[in-house]
C-alpha cells in the first residue's frame, strides 16, 4: 500500500454562483486559513457572480502562495452558506468514506504542507499555484479509522474550548443585566464622587509617555517630546483616571480609562487626571465598568459641543450621572467582571495552544507512516 496519494484523485471543484442572489455573506480566507468577512467595497458589486460555498466544502485563494509561503485554504463548517471571491477555488472532498474533510484541513494546517506548496508555484509576478500542481501535490494515505481517531482527538479539543468560551457570554451577560439594572436608581453627578488631580512631571525623569485610544486603553504616545517638554506632561499613578475631552463628538467615544499599572506613567497636559474621592463610597473599576457602557459612550456624544474638536469639556462631563449602589454590590459585580477578564485571558491561551497541536498530531501521522516504510 501507497503511503500517500495524489491530492487530485480525492478532492473536485464546485462552481456554484450566486445566481439568485440567496446568499448575502461575503467572506474571505486569511493567512491563518480562516475564513474572515470581505473588506471588497460591496457598493454596486454583482453578487450572482460570486461563488457559493457550503457546509464540508473549501475556498482557497491560490494567488500570492509564492509572496506568502502560505496556501490560504478553509474548510467551511456554518451551517448556512457564503459567498467567496469568483478568484477563488472552490472544491469538495469526493467521497468521505476514503478522506475526511476535517482530516485534509488537518493536513493543510501543517507548516510543511505550506512549505511544499511554496516550491510548486510559478515563477509569475504574483507567484500563484496552478489549480492542477496543488492536485499534484502528495498527502498522506490513512485508513479512516485513524482519520477519524486524529479528527475526534483534535474535535474533543476544539469543543472543550468553545464550551469554556460558551461559559464567558453566561457571564458577561449577568454583568451586563446587572449594571443595566441600575441606571434608573441611586445616580449622583460624577462630580460628587471624584476630583481632579494635577501632578506634572517636574524634573523629567518619568519618560513613561501613553495616550488613550478610542477602546478606551491606554497605548504608547506617538507624539514627539524633548526631555525639556516632558516637565509639562502630567503624572497618573495606579487607580486614577485619564480623560480626553477632544473629539468625542467625531468619534462617538468617551475617552476615559482607569489607569492599572503599579508604575507611574506621564500622559498629555491636554488630558485632565482625576480619582475617587472615597472609595468606601464609589469603587474606581465599578466606575470604569460605567464608563465602559455603549450608552454612556452615546450619551457623552450627545451632549458635546458642536465645535471643530467636538469636544465634552470637563464640566459637562462631570455633570453627567452614574449610579453609586451600596459598595458590597460594586464589589460583587466588579468581581464578576474580573473573573470574566481572567477568563477571556486564559481562553485566548486555550486557542493559541491547540492551534499548534493540529500540525503536531499531523507529524505524528507522518512519522507513523515512514516508520511502516522501514518496517
Amino acid at each position: 500500500m501507497n503511503s500517500y496519494k495524489r491530492l487530485g484523485d480525492y478532492i473536485q471543484l464546485v462552481d456554484k454562483r450566486n445566481r439568485d442572489l440567496a446568499v448575502t455573506n461575503l467572506l474571505g480566507i486569511n493567512i491563518f486559513k480562516n475564513y474572515m468577512p470581505s473588506v471588497a467595497n460591496q457598493t454596486g458589486l454583482d453578487l450572482s457572480k460570486y461563488k457559493v460555498v457550503s457546509k464540508g466544502q473549501f475556498a482557497t485563494n491560490l494567488m500570492h502562495v509564492n509572496r506568502d509561503e502560505v496556501l490560504p485554504v478553509a474548510l467551511y463548517t456554518d451551517e448556512k452558506p457564503a459567498l467567496v471571491s469568483p478568484a477563488y477555488k472552490t472544491f469538495e472532498v469526493i467521497d468521505e468514506n476514503e478522506l475526511l474533510p476535517e482530516f485534509l484541513m488537518m493536513e493543510f494546517q501543517r507548516p510543511e504542507f505550506d512549505r511544499k506548496a511554496w516550491t510548486y508555484c510559478d515563477s509569475s509576478v504574483r507567484g500563484g499555484l496552478e489549480w492542477d500542481r496543488l492536485c499534484d501535490m502528495e498527502i498522506p494515505d490513512i485508513n479512516i479509522d485513524e482519520q477519524r481517531k486524529y479528527v475526534a482527538l483534535y474535535k474533543g479539543l476544539l469543543n472543550n474550548q468553545k464550551v469554556y468560551e460558551n461559559s464567558l457570554d453566561d457571564l458577561q451577560l449577568i454583568c451586563d443585566t446587572y449594571m443595566d439594572t441600575l441606571k434608573e436608581r441611586d445616580l449622583q453627578p460624577i462630580r460628587n464622587s471624584v476630583e481632579l488631580v494635577d501632578n506634572r512631571n517636574n524634573d523629567g525623569s518619568n519618560t513613561n509617555l501613553l495616550g488613550i485610544n478610542v477602546k478606551k486603553v491606554f497605548m504608547p504616545s506617538k507624539a514627539k517630546t524633548t526631555k525639556a517638554n516632558l516637565v509639562k506632561y502630567k503624572i497618573i499613578e495606579k487607580g486614577q483616571f485619564a480623560y480626553s475631552a477632544m473629539q468625542v463628538g467625531r468619534d462617538e467615544t468617551v475617552r476615559v480609562v482607569l489607569y492599572s499599572s503599579d508604575e507611574s506613567a506621564i500622559i498629555s497636559p491636554a488630558y485632565s487626571v482625576f480619582q475617587v474621592k472615597k472609595e468606601a463610597e464609589i469603587l474606581p473599576e465599578f466606575l470604569m465598568l460605567w464608563f465602559y457602557r455603549p450608552e454612556f459612550n452615546r450619551y457623552g456624544w450627545f451632549i458635546s459641543d458642536s465645535s471643530v474638536r467636538a469636544s465634552l469639556e470637563w464640566e459637562r462631563f462631570s455633570d453627567i450621572e452614574v449610579p453609586v449602589p451600596d459598595i458590597e454590590i460594586q464589589k460583587a459585580i466588579v468581581t464578576i467582571y474580573h473573573t470574566l477578564e481572567t477568563r477571556k485571558r486564559i481562553n485566548e491561551q486555550l486557542k493559541d495552544s491547540i492551534k499548534p497541536l493540529c500540525p503536531v498530531l499531523m507529524r505524528g501521522v507522518v512519522e507513523e507512516l515512514k516508520m511502516e516504510e522501514v518496517l
